[in-house]
């Protein structure tokens, strides 16, 4: 797990994302920062999980998840964006890291897909 990209990606952006909310006051730390860390966390979670999962199946679903949490993620550094709590430049950076991290989890998931379908492929010749 420690050798996929993605989840090095995802880990640096959320311990990143703490750093930033960490320093902000309770107000916007108590709603924004909470639910801002928390879906950063997420990604990086949830491709934790699905990595130790016994199937190839339930890893794409987490890693699903993993691509619904980075949406909304954006979503609250949008909010935090709007409520100056992140300047433009913070929100275009972390946007950016988003975007990479969702790039190679869509190259991550085509690679559980491709292992899926050979998995499938040689099941079925074996039962020939």
């Amino acid at each position: 797990l420690e050798d996929l990209e993605v989840f090095q990606l995802s880990v640096k952006l959320s311990d990143e994302v703490w750093n930033m909310v960490i320093k902000w006051k309770p107000l916007a730390q108590d709603t924004i920062g909470r639910q801002l860390i928390r879906s950063t966390d997420s990604i990086a979670a949830n491709i934790a999980e699905g990595y130790g999962r016994f199937s190839l199946k339930e890893n794409r679903q987490f890693c699903m998840y993993s691509r619904g949490s980075i949406m909304e993620t954006k979503s609250w550094l949008m909010k935090g964006r709007n409520r100056n709590l992140i300047t433009e430049l913070q929100c275009q950076d972390l946007m950016s890291q988003l975007e990479t991290i969702h790039i190679k989890l869509n190259a991550y998931l085509k690679f559980i897909q491709k292992s899926e379908q050979r998995l499938t492929n040689k099941n079925r010749k074996l039962r020939d």
